[in-house]
């Protein structure tokens, strides 16, 4: 079994690992230190909480020179709360160094006057930040990148989606080429290659499986919400069992603060999390959920990247997310350390291809229904798993359009039907295509 020992790090990261206790390293991290360590440019494929923060912080950190008094090295995170967890991170790595490497935290939401001043009174030797408010800094002349040798882009998928990529684009073009950069993403989409291109040299692709797609002692849900109030469903699914501490996921701003309203007018003490919400007071309200002064929590995928709440018992998906790799990290905020959980996922019938996606994924659900107040088993997915069995399986609305096209009898009616079937079909095509790329 390989421990930490074997990298020969500086003595100050080997006390700041025993003191957290870490000996063994992770399958990301015993994949992805030699590479870091050899000086190559690494794309790492891996998943949250994988472990790959200390992948890429130690190798760093051990090679930071701290009679060096320039920028050295530089790390991007979609989030406030993702540059804050990493810097948590990487100055508890430094803190029985003497002296100590220099971080510093640019964020957005923080007073602009007081970064600038610090960083003009003295480069820090470390700088992470989200990439808005480190290309302000750059771009302005006040932050002095030409000295880097390392840098990292943390969670590069979460930054393409929320648009990003150009402010880590002028991060990067102001940046020597000589330097080792690192890309992590748990998924490596299509729209991201042209930016790997330009700024990596021959970067060695790391992939790291998970061992299991979500934790064994997750029970994962699938109820039909069979045209019934999401609202209600949601307020009853939060009165089952009295959760410890219940994650509410939607898909927009908006949503979340529709089942915000919703869920307080029913008298439930409710916190809510999104990207409108100033960065203060969602800080304030993460304090109030680790000190258990909420129960209930509506969040969009923000608080699914990154944002690490303990105690989560159950997990409700008002929809599906809209990138099906999301599902798993939502999904994956419960029945840590061995503790039980339950996830619950609302969908309507038209989703049964987004349900199709995430089973491709290796994830199985089990169905159930929501019958006077309680869960019960329901029969549902498996009556679909026979039809996928026995050939095509065919679009519920096409089925439809069956019945009703027999009914009207009318001319032409076989040619729509068979027409409305390819189009499926073809749709059905590209999404798998999609899933094997991803794959």
């Amino acid at each position: 079994m390989s421990t930490f020992a074997q990298y020969n790090f500086p003595d100050f990261l080997n006390q700041a690992l025993a003191a957290i206790h870490f000996t063994t390293p992770t399958d990301a991290q015993e994949a992805l230190l030699p590479p870091i360590m050899a000086g190559q440019d690494v794309i790492g494929q891996a998943e949250t909480g994988s472990g790959k923060t200390h992948a890429f912080l130690l190798p760093i950190l051990a090679g930071i020179d701290t009679s060096d008094h320039t920028v050295q090295a530089v790390i991007t995170a979609p989030s406030r709360e993702l540059a804050e967890q990493l810097r948590d991170a990487a100055e508890q790595l430094v803190s029985r160094q003497d002296p100590q490497t220099r971080i510093l935290l640019a964020v957005g939401g923080t007073d602009k006057e007081r970064l600038v001043d610090k960083i003009e009174h003295q480069q820090p030797q470390l700088i992470i930040g989200t990439p808005g408010r480190l290309a302000d800094m750059v771009t302005s002349h006040v932050l002095q990148v030409q000295t880097t040798r390392y840098f990292v882009v943390d969670e590069a998928d979460m930054s393409l989606d929320m648009g990003f990529l150009k402010d880590v684009d002028n991060i990067a073009s102001a940046m020597p080429s000589k330097l080792q950069m690192m890309v992590f993403s748990a998924t490596i989409p299509d729209k991201l290659q042209p930016f790997l291109r330009k700024y990596m040299h021959s970067p060695e692709l790391v992939r790291v499986a998970p061992k299991s797609v979500i934790a064994p002692t997750i029970k994962n849900v699938l109820l039909a919400t069979k045209g019934r109030d999401h609202n209600k469903i949601i307020d009853t699914l939060l009165h089952i069992g009295q959760p410890f501490l219940a994650l509410v996921f939607a898909n927009t701003k908006e949503r979340v603060d529709e089942l915000y309203d919703y869920l307080q007018k029913q008298g439930l003490k409710v916190a809510k999390i999104h990207g409108d919400i100033p960065a203060r007071e969602r800080r304030r309200t993460m304090k109030e959920v680790r000190d258990l002064q909420y129960q209930y929590v509506v969040a969009t995928d923000l608080a699914a990247r990154g944002i690490d709440v303990p105690g989560v018992s159950l997990v409700i998906n008002d929809d599906f997310p809209k990138d099906p790799e999301f599902f798993i990290h939502r999904v994956g905020r419960t029945g840590r350390n061995g503790v039980a959980g339950l996830a619950v996922s609302l969908y309507d019938p038209e989703q049964e291809h987004v349900v199709a996606q995430i089973e491709g994924m290796g994830i199985k659900f089990i169905p159930m229904d929501l019958k006077h107040g309680e869960l019960v088993d329901s029969y549902d997915r498996n009556r679909r798993e026979q039809r996928q069995g026995g050939g095509q399986d065919i679009d519920p609305s096409i089925k439809g359009m069956v019945a009703k096209e027999k009914k009207k009898r009318k001319p032409g009616y076989k040619n729509k039907i068979r027409k409305a079937i390819k189009v499926d079909a073809r749709r059905k095509r590209k999404i798998a295509r999609r899933e094997q790329r991803r794959k």
